[in-house]
Parts: C-alpha cells; structure tokens; sequence
C-alpha cells in the first residue's frame, strides 16, 4: 500500500471524491486520452498523448507538454517549456484540474523507488557497457523570445513526442528529457558492440535530425530548427529500478558526462555530430570507416586534458547509411 503523505502524487478532485495518482514506480509519467498513458483522463478536449511529468535524480519534478492541442497550465500560466512543479501546484489539461503534491519529508528520497515492498519493486545497480546519445536544440533561448508561446509549446511538444517515438524505435528509450535536450541509452552485450545495434544508433541520430527539419515546414519559424548531437560508448553504472512490469533504467559516469559534453563541443568545431573516440573505435571495429568523420581535439567543460572526438554532418551520416542500405540489400 502506498502512503501518500510520504510519496509525491497527483490529486484529481472528482464527483464521488478526491482520485490519488501516486509518482512511483518510474521517473516518468504520461497523462492523456489515450489508454497507452500512465495516468489516462477522459476529457475530450485532452489530447491523446497531451503531457508528462518527469523527476530528476535530485527528487526535482518538470512538467513537460507534448505538444498538446489546447495546451497544459501550471497555477493558470500556459506551459511552453518544461517547467519545475512545486509542492501545491495546480495543474490544468483540457478541462481537467489536478494537484500536484510533493510532500516536504521525502525531498532527500529516491522518488523513482516505490515505498512498499508489496510493488516488487527491485533495485540492481550493475556497470555496463553502453552507448549514450544526447541530443539539443540549438539556439534554443533565442527562439524562445522570437516565437509565440502557444507555437513554442506546440514545437517543443511535438519535438519531444517524436524524438521518443524515434528512440523507441531504435530500441533505446527516452532516459532525460532535459529542457530542449533529450538523453537515451542503448545497452550493448559482454561481447561489446554489434552491427545491428551501431546502426540502431546513427539511424536514430540520422531521423532525429530529418524529423526536426521538418518542422520547421510544420510551424511558422523565425529560422529553421536545429540540433547538435553528441555519441558516447564506455562503460557506466546502471540503476535498474522498477516495478512489475514497468522497469525504469538511469545511468550515471563519466560516459554520461562525456556525452552531454560532446554535444556541446559541436558548437566549438562547427559540426552537427561529435562521437567519442571509443564510439569510433567501435565503428572502425566494425569494419564502418566510410563514416567520413574526421579526428577533433577538443576541451571538455570540467576535463583536465584535451579530448579526442570524431566529428561529421548529418550528411556524412547519411551518406553513410545510405551506402550500407544498398550494401545490406546487395545492390
């Protein structure tokens, strides 16, 4: 039995009484029409996959609209951006009014563990090797103060609810979505990185690139949306904590690190992708040395020494998928 007034969650006032949604099990929560949401409301002006909530390593909690039709409200203001839930806000989707509640005694716990034994609920922290991409809007702040709020939401929205369809498709998942960045993991085996799982992940880097040109033919811009990429692979501790059959994974090293670091490091040399020097290895491994990408030396915020990256475009990218598309069909 969860107790509520020791676990964050959400309160839905409704005719036969208040409904208590607790924010356990996981650290993400989907809210809308649809019956694939974790927390599924009947409102017909809520959209079918309309919000999520997220918390954060540190028991911080955002939410985050994904692209809704009539849009998510905190305390009355029109959510644009993931924003920062505080103990007692008032949350609106569609017609729908919730509460969110965060009691003050369980800042310093683990909000993704469930309290209860009785959620067989397991906790296994293990070190594997992994390959983590994050991903960022660039410009981001700059479109913030050019674009209308109800378009910035509705941009940023869809973005986020792509970006995750496409994650999942290549058999990773969202792990962060952070802001106007989103982090996900693919897990490799003790025999270190295969061909299928490789090209999982530039193919995602490659449609996660396409779908976010396209929206710039989708919205009215101030200037055509972008996003820098950065690709690690090493070797890092995983918290697997989840119940039933609802696991939930985070990671946390120096890999993890490295990749948002990366990322970052586009901007300095100019390109769309930065891979580490590990993530190459395992291509050339792999036998993938007409990626095109060429050796960069870059300092990492928070680094000592220089680091050396392997950094392309996203036509080099897709180049090179299009080449092995032909090579695995034969042609």
């Amino acid at each position: 039995m969860v107790t509520l007034r020791s676990t964050p969650y959400l309160l839905l006032p409704t005719e036969t009484g208040n409904r208590y949604l607790p924010l356990v099990g996981s650290n993400c929560w989907t809210v809308g029409r649809g019956d694939d949401n974790n927390f599924v409301l009947s409102d017909r002006w809520i959209s079918r996959n309309h919000a999520m909530l997220q918390c954060t390593e540190t028991g911080d909690f955002y939410l985050i609209d994904l692209g809704s039709r009539n849009g998510s409200f905190v305390n009355g203001r029109r959510v644009s951006i993931p924003v920062t839930l505080r103990n007692g806000d008032r949350l609106m989707f569609g017609q729908t009014e919730l509460e969110f509640h965060s009691p003050s005694d369980t800042r310093d716990r683990d909000y993704n563990q469930p309290p209860s034994s009785e959620t067989l609920t397991s906790t296994l922290h293990v070190r594997r090797l992994m390959s983590v991409m994050v991903v960022d809007i660039r410009d981001f702040t700059v479109l913030t103060r050019q674009l209308d709020e109800k378009i910035l939401s509705a941009v940023i929205g869809t973005w986020f609810r792509q970006s995750g369809n496409i994650i999942r498709k290549s058999g990773s998942w969202v792990d962060k979505y952070i802001g106007d960045a989103v982090m996900a993991i693919w897990f490799h085996g003790h025999k270190g990185v295969s061909k299928d799982e490789a090209l999982n992940v530039l193919q995602a880097v490659s449609d996660l690139h396409s779908m976010t040109a396209s929206l710039s033919s989708q919205y009215p811009l101030p200037f055509p949306l972008r996003i820098g990429t950065g690709v690690n692979t090493g070797y890092a501790m995983v918290g697997n904590t989840g119940s039933g059959d609802r696991p939930d994974y985070t990671a946390i090293g120096d890999t993890v690190n490295a990749a948002f670091r990366l990322e970052s490091a586009t901007k300095q040399i100019g390109l769309d992708i930065a891979l580490g020097e590990d993530t190459y290895k395992y291509l050339e491994e792999l036998g993938y040395n007409e990626l095109g990408f060429k050796q960069h030396v870059v300092t990492l915020k928070g680094y000592d020494k220089p680091t050396t990256t392997y950094a392309g475009t996203y036509a080099d990218l897709n180049k090179f998928l299009a080449t092995h598309s032909l090579h695995s069909k034969g042609v």
